[in-house]
Protein backbone atom coordinates (compact mmCIF):
# COMPACT_ATOMS: atom_id res chain seq x y z
CA UNK A 1 0.00 0.00 0.00
CA UNK A 2 1.35 3.40 -0.95
CA UNK A 3 0.99 6.49 1.21
CA UNK A 4 -2.29 8.38 0.96
CA UNK A 5 -2.11 11.76 -0.85
CA UNK A 6 -1.49 14.76 1.39
CA UNK A 7 -4.26 16.92 -0.14
CA UNK A 8 -6.59 17.95 2.70
CA UNK A 9 -9.12 20.45 1.30
CA UNK A 10 -11.48 20.71 -1.63
CA UNK A 11 -9.57 23.70 -3.00
CA UNK A 12 -6.31 21.78 -3.05
CA UNK A 13 -8.07 18.86 -4.74
CA UNK A 14 -9.38 21.09 -7.53
CA UNK A 15 -5.95 22.68 -7.97
CA UNK A 16 -4.37 19.24 -8.35
CA UNK A 17 -6.47 18.56 -11.45
CA UNK A 18 -8.29 15.60 -9.89
CA UNK A 19 -11.20 14.36 -12.02
CA UNK A 20 -14.29 12.60 -10.67
CA UNK A 21 -15.10 9.34 -12.45
CA UNK A 22 -18.28 7.33 -11.96
CA UNK A 23 -17.56 4.00 -10.28
CA UNK A 24 -18.20 1.88 -13.35
CA UNK A 25 -15.95 4.04 -15.50
CA UNK A 26 -13.23 3.83 -12.85
CA UNK A 27 -13.41 0.02 -12.87
CA UNK A 28 -13.56 -0.11 -16.67
CA UNK A 29 -10.55 2.19 -17.13
CA UNK A 30 -8.42 0.33 -14.57
CA UNK A 31 -9.32 -3.05 -16.07
CA UNK A 32 -8.46 -1.92 -19.60
CA UNK A 33 -5.19 -0.42 -18.36
CA UNK A 34 -4.18 -3.74 -16.80
CA UNK A 35 -5.11 -5.66 -19.94
CA UNK A 36 -3.09 -3.31 -22.15
CA UNK A 37 -0.01 -3.61 -19.94
CA UNK A 38 -0.26 -7.41 -19.75
CA UNK A 39 -0.83 -7.36 -15.97
CA UNK A 40 -3.09 -10.09 -14.60
CA UNK A 41 -6.19 -8.41 -13.13
CA UNK A 42 -7.14 -11.64 -11.32
CA UNK A 43 -4.12 -12.86 -9.32
CA UNK A 44 -4.55 -16.13 -7.46
CA UNK A 45 -7.34 -17.50 -9.64
CA UNK A 46 -6.74 -20.80 -11.45
CA UNK A 47 -8.78 -22.57 -14.11
CA UNK A 48 -11.00 -19.62 -15.08
CA UNK A 49 -8.70 -18.05 -17.68
CA UNK A 50 -10.64 -19.15 -20.76
CA UNK A 51 -14.15 -19.35 -19.34
CA UNK A 52 -15.28 -17.28 -16.36
CA UNK A 53 -12.73 -14.46 -16.48
CA UNK A 54 -13.47 -13.31 -20.07
CA UNK A 55 -17.20 -13.24 -19.27
CA UNK A 56 -16.62 -11.23 -16.09
CA UNK A 57 -14.32 -8.79 -17.85
CA UNK A 58 -16.89 -8.14 -20.55
CA UNK A 59 -19.56 -7.59 -17.89
CA UNK A 60 -17.41 -5.05 -16.03
CA UNK A 61 -16.49 -3.23 -19.22
CA UNK A 62 -20.20 -3.00 -19.98
CA UNK A 63 -20.84 -1.65 -16.47
CA UNK A 64 -23.12 -4.50 -15.42
CA UNK A 65 -23.98 -5.79 -11.97
CA UNK A 66 -22.97 -9.46 -11.77
CA UNK A 67 -24.22 -12.64 -10.13
CA UNK A 68 -21.98 -15.73 -10.05
CA UNK A 69 -23.71 -19.11 -10.05
CA UNK A 70 -21.88 -22.28 -9.07
CA UNK A 71 -21.50 -25.14 -6.61
CA UNK A 72 -19.68 -24.71 -3.33
CA UNK A 73 -15.93 -24.26 -3.30
CA UNK A 74 -15.52 -22.99 -6.86
CA UNK A 75 -13.85 -19.72 -5.86
CA UNK A 76 -16.86 -17.41 -6.28
CA UNK A 77 -16.14 -15.33 -3.19
CA UNK A 78 -12.43 -15.11 -3.98
CA UNK A 79 -13.28 -13.89 -7.47
CA UNK A 80 -15.56 -11.18 -6.06
CA UNK A 81 -12.94 -10.04 -3.57
CA UNK A 82 -10.31 -9.82 -6.31
CA UNK A 83 -12.41 -7.11 -7.98
CA UNK A 84 -11.14 -4.67 -5.32
CA UNK A 85 -7.90 -4.48 -7.32
CA UNK A 86 -9.78 -2.72 -10.12
CA UNK A 87 -10.55 0.32 -7.95
CA UNK A 88 -8.25 3.35 -7.67
CA UNK A 89 -5.89 2.82 -4.74
CA UNK A 90 -6.97 6.05 -3.04
CA UNK A 91 -10.10 8.12 -3.52
CA UNK A 92 -11.06 11.41 -1.80
CA UNK A 93 -14.11 11.57 0.47
CA UNK A 94 -15.71 14.35 2.47
CA UNK A 95 -14.28 14.06 5.99
CA UNK A 96 -16.88 12.70 8.39
CA UNK A 97 -19.47 11.96 5.71
CA UNK A 98 -21.62 8.97 6.55
CA UNK A 99 -21.64 7.55 3.03
CA UNK A 100 -18.09 8.44 2.00
CA UNK A 101 -19.20 10.86 -0.70
CA UNK A 102 -16.82 12.38 -3.19
CA UNK A 103 -16.07 16.08 -2.46
CA UNK A 104 -17.24 17.02 -5.97
CA UNK A 105 -20.56 15.20 -5.59
CA UNK A 106 -22.15 15.22 -2.10
CA UNK A 107 -25.46 13.33 -2.02
CA UNK A 108 -26.75 13.55 1.57
CA UNK A 109 -28.34 16.68 3.05
CA UNK A 110 -25.62 16.96 5.70
CA UNK A 111 -22.76 16.77 3.18
CA UNK A 112 -24.42 19.26 0.83
CA UNK A 113 -24.85 21.75 3.67
CA UNK A 114 -21.24 21.24 4.72
CA UNK A 115 -19.99 21.78 1.13
CA UNK A 116 -21.93 25.06 0.86
CA UNK A 117 -20.79 26.28 4.26
CA UNK A 118 -17.06 25.58 3.80
CA UNK A 119 -16.54 25.99 0.04
CA UNK A 120 -12.96 25.29 -0.98
CA UNK A 121 -12.02 24.86 2.69
CA UNK A 122 -14.14 21.70 2.90
CA UNK A 123 -12.01 19.07 4.65
CA UNK A 124 -11.38 15.85 2.78
CA UNK A 125 -9.80 12.53 3.69
CA UNK A 126 -8.62 9.60 1.60
CA UNK A 127 -10.16 6.14 1.51
CA UNK A 128 -8.15 3.10 0.41
CA UNK A 129 -9.72 0.75 -2.11
CA UNK A 130 -9.87 -2.04 0.47
CA UNK A 131 -12.38 0.10 2.40
CA UNK A 132 -14.61 0.41 -0.65
CA UNK A 133 -15.56 -3.27 -0.71
CA UNK A 134 -18.39 -4.51 1.53
CA UNK A 135 -19.52 -8.09 1.87
CA UNK A 136 -22.70 -9.51 3.36
CA UNK A 137 -23.55 -13.17 3.87
CA UNK A 138 -27.24 -13.43 3.14
CA UNK A 139 -29.11 -15.13 5.96
CA UNK A 140 -32.86 -15.60 6.46
CA UNK A 141 -32.83 -13.10 9.32
CA UNK A 142 -31.31 -10.29 7.22
CA UNK A 143 -33.61 -7.26 7.35
CA UNK A 144 -34.31 -4.29 5.11
CA UNK A 145 -32.66 -2.14 7.75
CA UNK A 146 -29.44 -4.16 7.42
CA UNK A 147 -29.20 -3.66 3.65
CA UNK A 148 -31.02 -0.38 2.97
CA UNK A 149 -31.61 1.45 6.25
CA UNK A 150 -34.29 2.48 8.74
CA UNK A 151 -35.36 5.29 11.04
CA UNK A 152 -32.93 5.69 13.93
CA UNK A 153 -34.98 6.09 17.13
CA UNK A 154 -32.02 7.62 18.95
CA UNK A 155 -31.86 10.48 16.43
CA UNK A 156 -35.60 11.04 16.81
CA UNK A 157 -35.20 11.07 20.57
CA UNK A 158 -32.60 13.82 20.23
CA UNK A 159 -35.37 16.14 19.03
CA UNK A 160 -35.39 15.74 15.25
CA UNK A 161 -38.75 15.32 13.56
CA UNK A 162 -39.71 12.07 11.89
CA UNK A 163 -39.69 13.78 8.50
CA UNK A 164 -36.09 14.89 8.85
CA UNK A 165 -33.79 12.87 6.51
CA UNK A 166 -31.09 13.07 9.17
CA UNK A 167 -33.07 10.63 11.32
CA UNK A 168 -32.23 7.80 8.91
CA UNK A 169 -29.65 5.16 9.76
CA UNK A 170 -28.27 3.92 6.46
CA UNK A 171 -27.72 0.22 5.73
CA UNK A 172 -24.90 -1.64 4.04
CA UNK A 173 -25.70 -0.75 0.42
CA UNK A 174 -25.88 3.06 0.89
CA UNK A 175 -22.73 2.90 3.00
CA UNK A 176 -21.04 1.21 0.04
CA UNK A 177 -21.60 4.35 -2.08
CA UNK A 178 -18.79 4.66 -4.65
CA UNK A 179 -17.76 1.09 -3.93
CA UNK A 180 -18.56 -2.59 -4.47
CA UNK A 181 -21.11 -4.46 -2.35
CA UNK A 182 -21.04 -8.26 -2.53
CA UNK A 183 -23.89 -10.46 -1.30
CA UNK A 184 -22.99 -14.10 -0.80
CA UNK A 185 -25.69 -16.78 -1.11
CA UNK A 186 -28.22 -14.33 -2.53
CA UNK A 187 -31.15 -16.85 -2.71
CA UNK A 188 -31.06 -17.10 1.09
CA UNK A 189 -32.39 -13.54 1.31
CA UNK A 190 -36.11 -13.50 2.00
CA UNK A 191 -38.06 -12.44 -1.08
CA UNK A 192 -39.37 -9.27 0.57
CA UNK A 193 -35.76 -8.24 1.24
CA UNK A 194 -34.85 -8.87 -2.39
CA UNK A 195 -37.74 -6.58 -3.38
CA UNK A 196 -36.13 -3.80 -1.33
CA UNK A 197 -33.07 -4.05 -3.61
CA UNK A 198 -34.96 -3.44 -6.84
CA UNK A 199 -34.64 0.35 -6.76
CA UNK A 200 -30.95 0.14 -5.88
CA UNK A 201 -30.30 -2.12 -8.86
CA UNK A 202 -32.18 -0.07 -11.45
CA UNK A 203 -32.98 3.48 -10.35
CA UNK A 204 -29.86 3.67 -8.15
CA UNK A 205 -31.69 5.20 -5.22
CA UNK A 206 -33.23 3.93 -1.98
CA UNK A 207 -36.64 4.06 -0.33
CA UNK A 208 -36.94 3.92 3.45
CA UNK A 209 -40.40 3.60 4.97
CA UNK A 210 -42.43 6.65 3.93
CA UNK A 211 -39.52 8.99 3.31
CA UNK A 212 -39.23 10.85 0.05
CA UNK A 213 -35.49 10.31 -0.26
CA UNK A 214 -33.52 10.36 -3.47
CA UNK A 215 -29.88 9.34 -3.16
CA UNK A 216 -28.13 8.87 -6.52
CA UNK A 217 -26.07 5.93 -5.26
CA UNK A 218 -23.02 4.96 -7.27
CA UNK A 219 -22.56 1.32 -6.27
CA UNK A 220 -21.71 -1.92 -8.05
CA UNK A 221 -23.75 -4.88 -6.78
CA UNK A 222 -22.22 -8.34 -7.18
CA UNK A 223 -23.56 -11.58 -5.75
CA UNK A 224 -22.94 -15.30 -5.54
CA UNK A 225 -25.42 -18.14 -5.43
CA UNK A 226 -25.59 -21.91 -5.54
CA UNK A 227 -27.76 -23.43 -8.26
CA UNK A 228 -31.37 -23.25 -7.12
CA UNK A 229 -32.11 -26.88 -7.93
CA UNK A 230 -29.70 -27.93 -5.17
CA UNK A 231 -30.18 -25.45 -2.34
CA UNK A 232 -34.00 -25.46 -2.18
CA UNK A 233 -33.65 -22.77 0.47
CA UNK A 234 -34.91 -19.98 -1.71
CA UNK A 235 -34.61 -18.37 -5.11
CA UNK A 236 -33.61 -15.13 -6.73
CA UNK A 237 -36.87 -13.40 -7.58
CA UNK A 238 -37.36 -12.80 -11.29
CA UNK A 239 -37.41 -8.96 -11.17
CA UNK A 240 -34.10 -8.92 -9.25
CA UNK A 241 -32.51 -11.50 -11.53
CA UNK A 242 -33.57 -9.33 -14.47
CA UNK A 243 -31.69 -6.36 -13.00
CA UNK A 244 -28.34 -8.16 -12.95
CA UNK A 245 -26.68 -7.39 -16.25
CA UNK A 246 -24.66 -10.62 -16.25
CA UNK A 247 -25.22 -14.09 -14.82
CA UNK A 248 -21.96 -16.06 -14.98
CA UNK A 249 -21.63 -19.77 -14.28
CA UNK A 250 -18.46 -20.83 -12.44
CA UNK A 251 -16.95 -24.32 -12.43
CA UNK A 252 -14.29 -26.48 -10.83
CA UNK A 253 -10.82 -26.49 -12.43
CA UNK A 254 -10.82 -28.34 -15.74
CA UNK A 255 -7.07 -29.09 -15.83
CA UNK A 256 -5.25 -31.12 -13.20
CA UNK A 257 -2.51 -28.49 -13.06
CA UNK A 258 -5.04 -25.84 -12.01
CA UNK A 259 -6.36 -28.12 -9.26
CA UNK A 260 -2.83 -28.64 -7.93
CA UNK A 261 -2.14 -24.89 -8.12
CA UNK A 262 -5.22 -24.16 -6.00
CA UNK A 263 -4.08 -26.61 -3.32
CA UNK A 264 -0.56 -25.20 -3.26
CA UNK A 265 -1.87 -21.65 -3.07
CA UNK A 266 -4.56 -22.08 -0.44
CA UNK A 267 -3.32 -24.86 1.85
CA UNK A 268 -1.40 -23.82 4.97
CA UNK A 269 1.01 -26.73 5.21
CA UNK A 270 2.94 -27.36 8.41
CA UNK A 271 5.21 -29.93 6.76
CA UNK A 272 6.68 -30.73 3.35
CA UNK A 273 4.06 -32.40 1.17
CA UNK A 274 5.79 -33.68 -1.99
CA UNK A 275 4.23 -32.80 -5.32
CA UNK A 276 3.15 -36.36 -6.06
CA UNK A 277 1.03 -36.45 -2.89
CA UNK A 278 -0.62 -33.15 -3.79
CA UNK A 279 -1.29 -34.61 -7.24
CA UNK A 280 -2.92 -37.68 -5.68
CA UNK A 281 -5.21 -35.46 -3.59
CA UNK A 282 -6.10 -33.41 -6.67
CA UNK A 283 -6.90 -36.55 -8.68
CA UNK A 284 -8.84 -37.94 -5.70
CA UNK A 285 -11.01 -34.80 -5.62
CA UNK A 286 -11.59 -34.93 -9.38
CA UNK A 287 -12.57 -38.62 -9.16
CA UNK A 288 -15.14 -37.75 -6.51
CA UNK A 289 -16.61 -35.10 -8.81
CA UNK A 290 -17.07 -37.73 -11.52
CA UNK A 291 -18.38 -40.52 -9.28
CA UNK A 292 -22.01 -41.59 -9.63
CA UNK A 293 -22.00 -42.41 -5.91
CA UNK A 294 -21.57 -38.70 -5.02
CA UNK A 295 -24.36 -36.13 -5.17
CA UNK A 296 -22.99 -33.91 -7.93
CA UNK A 297 -25.63 -31.24 -7.32
CA UNK A 298 -23.79 -30.52 -4.09
CA UNK A 299 -20.36 -30.71 -5.71
CA UNK A 300 -17.01 -31.48 -4.11
CA UNK A 301 -15.48 -28.25 -2.89
CA UNK A 302 -11.88 -27.21 -3.47
CA UNK A 303 -11.78 -27.05 0.33
CA UNK A 304 -11.86 -30.87 0.30
CA UNK A 305 -8.44 -31.22 -1.32
CA UNK A 306 -7.06 -28.23 0.59
CA UNK A 307 -8.11 -29.73 3.94
CA UNK A 308 -6.74 -33.08 2.79
CA UNK A 309 -3.29 -31.61 2.11
CA UNK A 310 -3.31 -29.84 5.47
CA UNK A 311 -4.30 -33.07 7.25
CA UNK A 312 -1.53 -35.06 5.54
CA UNK A 313 0.99 -32.37 6.48
CA UNK A 314 -0.21 -32.45 10.09
CA UNK A 315 0.27 -36.24 10.21
CA UNK A 316 3.84 -35.82 8.95
CA UNK A 317 4.61 -33.14 11.54
CA UNK A 318 3.12 -35.30 14.30
CA UNK A 319 5.44 -38.19 13.36
CA UNK A 320 8.47 -35.94 12.95
CA UNK A 321 7.93 -34.30 16.34
CA UNK A 322 7.79 -37.66 18.12
CA UNK A 323 10.87 -39.08 16.37
CA UNK A 324 12.94 -35.95 15.78
CA UNK A 325 13.16 -35.98 11.99
CA UNK A 326 12.38 -33.56 9.18
CA UNK A 327 8.59 -33.50 8.60
CA UNK A 328 7.88 -34.93 5.13
CA UNK A 329 4.51 -36.47 4.23
CA UNK A 330 4.38 -39.99 2.76
CA UNK A 331 1.78 -42.22 1.12
CA UNK A 332 1.08 -43.83 4.47
CA UNK A 333 -0.29 -40.49 5.66
CA UNK A 334 -3.01 -40.33 2.99
CA UNK A 335 -5.41 -42.51 4.95
CA UNK A 336 -5.54 -39.81 7.65
CA UNK A 337 -7.23 -37.52 5.14
CA UNK A 338 -9.86 -40.12 4.23
CA UNK A 339 -10.66 -40.65 7.90
CA UNK A 340 -11.64 -37.01 8.51
CA UNK A 341 -12.87 -35.68 5.15
CA UNK A 342 -15.89 -37.92 4.56
CA UNK A 343 -18.21 -35.31 6.05
CA UNK A 344 -17.30 -32.86 3.27
CA UNK A 345 -18.88 -35.10 0.62
CA UNK A 346 -22.59 -35.73 0.14
CA UNK A 347 -23.30 -39.22 -1.20
CA UNK A 348 -26.35 -40.41 -3.10
CA UNK A 349 -29.05 -41.84 -0.86
CA UNK A 350 -28.46 -45.41 -2.08
CA UNK A 351 -24.84 -45.40 -0.92
CA UNK A 352 -25.50 -45.30 2.83
CA UNK A 353 -22.97 -47.44 4.71
CA UNK A 354 -20.52 -47.56 1.77
CA UNK A 355 -19.00 -44.10 2.20
CA UNK A 356 -15.59 -45.27 3.48
CA UNK A 357 -15.42 -47.97 0.82
CA UNK A 358 -16.10 -45.44 -1.95
CA UNK A 359 -13.54 -42.96 -0.61
CA UNK A 360 -10.88 -45.65 -0.26
CA UNK A 361 -11.51 -47.00 -3.76
CA UNK A 362 -11.31 -43.55 -5.37
CA UNK A 363 -8.13 -42.71 -3.44
CA UNK A 364 -6.54 -45.93 -4.72
CA UNK A 365 -7.62 -45.01 -8.24
CA UNK A 366 -6.01 -41.58 -7.88
CA UNK A 367 -2.82 -43.17 -6.55
CA UNK A 368 -2.66 -45.63 -9.44
CA UNK A 369 -3.13 -42.81 -11.96
CA UNK A 370 -0.28 -40.85 -10.37
CA UNK A 371 2.00 -43.91 -10.39
CA UNK A 372 1.35 -44.48 -14.08
CA UNK A 373 2.05 -40.83 -14.81
CA UNK A 374 5.44 -40.74 -13.07
CA UNK A 375 6.87 -44.27 -13.19
CA UNK A 376 6.09 -45.29 -16.75
CA UNK A 377 9.14 -47.14 -18.13
CA UNK A 378 10.78 -47.92 -14.76
CA UNK A 379 11.71 -51.62 -14.48
CA UNK A 380 10.63 -52.90 -11.05
CA UNK A 381 11.38 -56.57 -11.83
CA UNK A 382 14.24 -56.96 -9.31
CA UNK A 383 12.20 -55.33 -6.52
CA UNK A 384 9.21 -57.58 -7.28
CA UNK A 385 11.47 -60.65 -7.39
CA UNK A 386 13.00 -59.77 -4.02
CA UNK A 387 9.57 -59.45 -2.42
CA UNK A 388 8.34 -62.67 -4.05
CA UNK A 389 11.44 -64.37 -2.59
CA UNK A 390 10.28 -63.51 0.93
CA UNK A 391 11.46 -59.95 1.55
CA UNK A 392 8.93 -57.73 3.32
CA UNK A 393 8.74 -53.96 3.57
CA UNK A 394 7.04 -52.46 6.60
CA UNK A 395 5.82 -48.90 6.96
CA UNK A 396 3.49 -47.03 9.28
CA UNK A 397 2.47 -43.55 10.30
CA UNK A 398 4.86 -43.87 13.27
CA UNK A 399 7.91 -45.18 11.39
CA UNK A 400 10.66 -42.71 10.55
CA UNK A 401 11.85 -42.27 7.00
CA UNK A 402 15.31 -43.60 7.91
CA UNK A 403 13.86 -46.76 9.47
CA UNK A 404 11.74 -47.32 6.36
CA UNK A 405 14.71 -46.87 4.01
CA UNK A 406 16.88 -49.16 6.15
CA UNK A 407 14.26 -51.91 5.91
CA UNK A 408 14.17 -51.96 2.10
CA UNK A 409 15.44 -55.16 0.43
CA UNK A 410 18.90 -54.94 -1.10
CA UNK A 411 18.83 -55.25 -4.87
CA UNK A 412 22.53 -55.59 -5.66
CA UNK A 413 23.60 -53.39 -8.53
CA UNK A 414 20.05 -52.32 -9.38
CA UNK A 415 19.43 -48.61 -9.35
CA UNK A 416 15.61 -48.86 -9.24
CA UNK A 417 15.42 -46.87 -6.00
CA UNK A 418 17.51 -44.09 -7.53
CA UNK A 419 15.32 -44.09 -10.65
CA UNK A 420 12.19 -43.72 -8.54
CA UNK A 421 13.70 -40.86 -6.55
CA UNK A 422 15.00 -39.14 -9.67
CA UNK A 423 11.57 -39.28 -11.30
CA UNK A 424 10.06 -37.41 -8.33
CA UNK A 425 13.02 -35.16 -7.58
CA UNK A 426 13.54 -36.70 -4.13
CA UNK A 427 16.80 -35.77 -2.39
CA UNK A 428 16.62 -36.12 1.39
CA UNK A 429 15.57 -39.18 3.41
CA UNK A 430 11.98 -38.00 3.87
CA UNK A 431 11.44 -37.35 0.17
CA UNK A 432 13.14 -40.64 -0.81
CA UNK A 433 10.92 -42.59 1.58
CA UNK A 434 7.84 -40.84 0.18
CA UNK A 435 8.87 -41.67 -3.40
CA UNK A 436 9.62 -45.34 -2.74
CA UNK A 437 6.40 -45.76 -0.73
CA UNK A 438 4.50 -44.50 -3.77
CA UNK A 439 6.27 -47.05 -5.97
CA UNK A 440 5.41 -49.90 -3.58
CA UNK A 441 1.79 -48.81 -3.40
CA UNK A 442 1.73 -48.68 -7.20
CA UNK A 443 3.07 -52.25 -7.42
CA UNK A 444 0.38 -53.38 -5.00
CA UNK A 445 -2.38 -51.62 -6.95
CA UNK A 446 -1.04 -53.25 -10.15
CA UNK A 447 -1.31 -56.61 -8.30
CA UNK A 448 2.37 -57.36 -8.64
CA UNK A 449 2.93 -57.58 -4.87
CA UNK A 450 0.65 -58.04 -1.86
CA UNK A 451 -0.18 -55.78 1.04
CA UNK A 452 -1.44 -56.41 4.54
CA UNK A 453 -2.71 -53.61 6.74
CA UNK A 454 -3.15 -53.99 10.47
CA UNK A 455 -4.25 -50.77 12.11
CA UNK A 456 -1.59 -48.16 11.41
CA UNK A 457 0.98 -50.67 10.10
CA UNK A 458 1.29 -51.69 6.45
CA UNK A 459 3.40 -54.60 5.22
CA UNK A 460 4.20 -55.10 1.54
CA UNK A 461 5.11 -58.72 0.81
Amino acid sequence: MSEAPSIATLGELRASGHVLKPLRQEIRDNLLTKLRSGEDPWPGLHGFEDTVVPQLERALIAGHDVVLLGERGQGKTRLLRTMVGLLDEWTPVISGSELGEHPYDPVTVTSKQSAVAHGDDLRISWRHRSERYSEKLATPDTSVADLIGDVDPMKVAEGRSLGDPETIHFGLIPRSHRGIVAINELPDLAERIQVAMLNVMEERDIQIRGYVLRLPLDVLVVASANPEDYTNRGRIITPLKDRFGAEIRTHYPVALEAEVAVIRQEAELVADVPDHLVEILARFTRNLRESTAVDQRSGVSARFSIAGAETVAAAALHRATVHGEEPVARVVDLHTAVEVLGGKVEFESGEEGREDEILTHLLRTATAETVRQHFRGVDFALLVDAIESGAMVTTSGRMTALDFLTGLPRLGESDVYDQVCDRLGATNDGERAAAIELALEGLYLARRIGKDTDGDETVYG
